[in-house]
């Protein structure tokens, strides 16, 4: 919370203080605490880690709306809560109506949640703190995206310092190409947070579509899909591994549905611009920003043939790799799904045919398989109950389920009346909160939560 004082101090505005007081609430608590908490030497089992990482997202953004509420940026508490939770799950969806006219000292902490919120806060405890030299792995399972942890190192630690180290590297890479570009160091800072958290918070009203700069949208668009990629993937291309990056099944299987997506809404939207290039320009970012779940917008989509706009909602469910920072189901889930749909036709057609689903060279064992259906089938559920549960507040059927679609998935924008040109400070509060408990069931991948709510759990 300190991070913002110096463009406080910089910019001469008034938030300061809002900064200096939420500091000191979460200084005096937490070091109280400690104080009270009694060492306790036992392993961290899973069990404990489900629990750790839940409530810590809770905090943290329970804790982090202060400043918005103090420094009368966002008055409401509720709008507050859901701001920060937004911003930590790195979804992006807003309830404010004029960014611009914030102070840059808050608009620098709504980015920063993004950015810590994009690694995750439970890998950035485990890199820098020597208090969980033990259990670690449990804590990495319950955080990190996708239905497998890639250990880069024997220990916990170094495998965390690793994913920082590329994060922060490619963070720094973007804030330089985007400072070419024109952006000052300021909304450079803002947009790569946003970027490589997959976030989506933008310094400007209407997003990117307010720079109007084909150089700054490529590269965005590029950093979009290095962060939606396995970031211990992109550890071994820095370090030369080009052949296993290159082969890797679901990178390729990514930038497959990358480019047929936009090759379809680049042809079915051609009539909206006045030629083959700009539409294939606006639908590539469009595209990319919603399947890597970042939500940056360049062209009002709502304004697309419904082809278009139903090939947009499909993408939010797909989502990026696993490992990486964007939220959805997962391209590794999805092509699992299609392989295993695939050999299901096989096994009809010879019954007797022993037909394993492999990913590049390894063979799914069946309780993998078996995981990541009953993964699908919950994710469907949620996404059926939520839009039926937030649509007795009033709101109509393409606004509720753009809504849970956005917030489940992380992605920020939907449809109706949260869609890329309108945000959320229109829905009903209870609504609002709703819409925070999906984003970090979207966030911790549903399992690490829900967990918590069974009897089996808190069983002996």
């Amino acid at each position: 919370m300190l991070m913002p004082i110096p463009f406080v101090i910089y910019y001469q505005e008034s938030d300061l203080l809002s900064f200096l007081i939420s500091s000191i609430i979460c200084l005096a608590l937490g070091g109280s605490i400690i104080r009270i908490t009694p060492k306790v030497k036992e392993e961290v089992r899973a069990k404990e880690g489900f629990a750790i990482v839940s409530v810590v997202w809770v905090l943290f953004s329970a804790f982090g709306a202060l400043p918005f509420v103090f420094s009368g940026a966002i008055p409401s508490y509720t709008d507050a809560f859901f701001e920060t939770m937004s911003g930590f799950t790195t979804t992006g969806a807003s309830i404010l109506t004029n960014v611009e006219a914030l102070p840059h000292g808050i608009l620098f902490w709504r980015s920063l949640t993004h950015w810590f919120g994009g690694m995750g806060i439970i890998v950035l405890t485990v890199a820098i703190l020597p208090l969980l030299q033990v259990g670690g792995m449990q804590l990495l399972k319950a955080e990190v995206p996708g239905p497998v942890v890639d250990k880069l190192s024997p220990r916990i630690g170094v495998t965390a310092k690793i994913l920082w180290g590329v994060y922060i590297l490619f963070t720094f890479l973007e804030v330089i190409l985007l400072m070419f570009g024109g952006m000052n160091l300021f909304d450079a800072l803002c947009h790569s947070f946003g970027t490589m958290a997959t976030g989506g918070f933008s310094t400007k009203n209407a997003s990117i579509a307010n720079y109007s700069n084909l150089y700054l949208e490529i590269v965005i668009i590029l950093f979009m899909i290095i962060a939606g990629t396995n970031f211990s993937l992109l550890h071994k291309l820095i370090l030369g591994n080009f052949r296993e990056f290159f082969s890797n099944k679901e990178f390729l299987f990514f930038i497959l549905i990358i480019l047929a997506a936009t090759m379809v809404i680049a042809i079915d939207s051609h009539n909206n611009y006045d030629n083959i290039f700009l539409s294939l320009r606006y639908s590539s970012f469009q595209v990319v920003s919603i399947i890597t779940t970042t939500g940056f917008v360049t062209s009002d989509y709502e304004k697309w043939s419904a082809a278009s706009q139903l090939i947009l909602f499909a993408l939010m469910f797909v989502g990026g790799s696993a490992g990486s920072t964007a939220g959805g189901v997962k391209v590794i889930r999805l092509l699992i799904i299609v392989k295993f749909i695939y050999n299901e036709m096989v096994r009809l057609v010879h019954p007797h045919a022993i037909v394993l689903v492999k990913v590049g060279s390894y063979c799914l064992d069946k309780q993998v398989i078996i995981n990541i259906t009953g993964f699908f089938i919950l994710y469907v559920l949620i996404t059926v109950f939520s839009t039926i549960f937030i649509s007795f507040f009033g709101l109509d059927i393409v606004t509720s389920l753009g809504a849970v679609a956005a917030t489940l998935n992380n992605i920020g924008p939907g449809l109706g009346m949260v869609g890329p040109m309108d945000n959320y400070s229109s829905l009903p509060d209870i609504v609002k909160w709703y819409l925070s408990l999906l984003m970090m069931l979207g966030r911790l991948e549903i399992y690490t939560f829900l967990v918590l709510l069974t009897p089996v759990y808190w069983r002996k």
